[in-house]
């Protein structure tokens, strides 16, 4: 479903400031793969999802989405094949809008839009089931402005919302990280639920160790731009982060450099 092929992409390049943040950078998703993938400070993780996503071109290589090369894709572009939730929970919603509107403009993603009525009966009714997954009531407010939600109660909408018309690829950019301990751990849950549930490939960047040994089905690590770690299967599942900075170590030749990842 994902083929990345030797890509690279200097930032700067010529300068004093120059950083070559993808260094050859190649790796394969089969479908219905969640990958999970952690590295220190400047390791390429979010530079690796905005080069897939589109939102800069590479400098060299190619990259494939259900076998169709995007390389030389625009952004907008390529939003048909990817589904996406940010750091941000502010950013993968329309504050003014209701919670029906928002996911009534997710469910026409990629389609023609005419001048018909907005929303239909039926269409509300199934808003109101797919909600239901995530167990917060919001099948009952769908009325309600999404701006009057909590940053976990919007996350959890933006990743409906970015699952909704199945995705080829669901890039998830560390959507947990600026939510306290237990709404992360309860939109976590969702986007387990809701991958297993649609069969979707997902690539998920997490800062926490101990989430990306927790959850997918395997787990790369980066390090300078690259890969250095790939682990799935019976090995993933018993993993511990001391064994995980123990590989890291012997595989870079450093230690692991990222105190948020340490700390959480």
């Amino acid at each position: 479903m994902l083929d990345i092929k030797e890509i690279y992409k200097t930032f700067n390049a010529g300068t004093v400031n120059e950083k070559t943040a993808l260094n050859g950078l190649s790796l394969h998703l089969d479908e219905g793969e969640f990958v999970t993938v952690i590295g220190g400070n400047g390791a390429g993780k979010s530079t690796m999802l905005n080069a897939v996503a589109g939102v800069w071109a590479v400098d060299e290589g190619k990259i494939f989405i259900d076998g169709v090369d995007v390389t030389g894709l625009s952004e907008y572009r390529r939003a048909k094949y990817i589904g996406r939730v940010f750091q941000d929970p502010m950013m993968g919603t329309a504050a003014t809008m209701q919670i029906e509107e928002n996911l009534a403009l997710a469910m026409r993603r990629g389609r023609m839009r005419g001048l018909r009525t907005g929303i239909t009966k039926a269409e509300r009714e199934r808003y109101q089931e797919m909600l239901k997954i995530l167990d917060l009531g919001l099948e009952d407010r769908l009325t309600s402005k999404v701006g009057l939600l909590s940053g976990g109660q919007r996350q959890a909408l933006t990743l409906l919302m970015a699952s909704l018309v199945k995705p080829k690829l669901l890039l998830l950019d560390e959507h947990t990280a600026a939510l306290d301990p237990k709404t992360a751990a309860k939109v976590l849950e969702t986007t387990e639920k809701i991958v297993q549930r649609d069969h979707l490939t997902t690539l998920m960047i997490t800062h926490n160790m101990r989430d990306a040994i927790a959850h997918g089905s395997r787990l790369i690590m980066m390090y300078d731009g690259k890969i250095i770690l790939d682990i799935a299967g019976e090995e993933k599942k018993k993993l511990t982060v001391e064994h995980l900075l123990e590989q890291f170590s012997k595989a870079s030749g450093s230690e692991f450099a990222n105190d948020r990842a340490l700390l959480t």
